[in-house]
């Protein structure tokens, strides 16, 4: 299983992207199926690389000082909260609604869902390291030397989990894409 795990594989496994071959990502947007509820999906995985970006961008601008300390804190506050709690909701819907659906659809593909499954617990367990060292960032405004070097460890963990996210969201994109684009989803939407 570690060559499936979210920190360490590559893709998923070839077995699993079967229907991606019938359905590659540069044919997505064409096909009369894509609208809806894929169009909704993907805006939301959108929105969480677009927070990444934003903290990284807005944490590198502080490291770098070229960003005053309290844009810096309350940009983290922000987004970091639309992130954790975006993400929170977005999984949670997925692990009780979506994927129990969709995994009926197609036999040859229910390991992947067990693997997206088992990220969204991964990525919970890491958020937590991630929400503290926010925290931490959100408490330093008033020392600039303790908040470069508490907006240093949360630069981290932003890398480490935007890394991690990525793996997972285009992973699970390349599964389920496919399916819906195969089986539709008039009783999953």
């Amino acid at each position: 299983m570690t060559e499936l795990a979210l920190s360490t594989r590559k893709q998923l496994p070839d077995a699993l992207r079967v229907l991606l071959e019938d359905y590659p990502r540069a044919t997505w947007e064409s096909d009369p199926g894509f609208d809806g509820l894929i169009r909704f999906w993907l805006d939301r995985h959108l929105m969480f690389r677009r927070l990444m970006d934003e903290m990284r961008s807005g944490t590198e601008a502080l490291l770098d000082r070229k960003t005053a300390p309290d844009h810096y804190v309350a940009l983290i506050s922000r987004y970091g909260g639309m992130f954790v709690n975006g993400l929170h909701e977005h999984h949670t819907i997925e692990d009780t609604y979506y994927f129990p659906k969709l995994v009926t659809k197609d036999a040859r593909i229910a390991k992947g869902f067990e693997i997206l499954d088992k990220d969204h617990h991964d990525i919970d367990a890491f958020l937590a390291g991630f929400v503290a060292r926010a925290n931490e960032v959100i408490g330093g405004t008033a020392d600039r030397d303790r908040l470069q070097t508490v907006a240093g460890a949360f630069q981290a963990e932003l890398t480490k989990l935007q890394s991690l996210l990525d793996r997972h969201l285009i992973d699970e994109e390349d599964l389920i894409v496919p399916v819906i684009l195969r089986y539709g989803a008039p009783d999953v939407g």
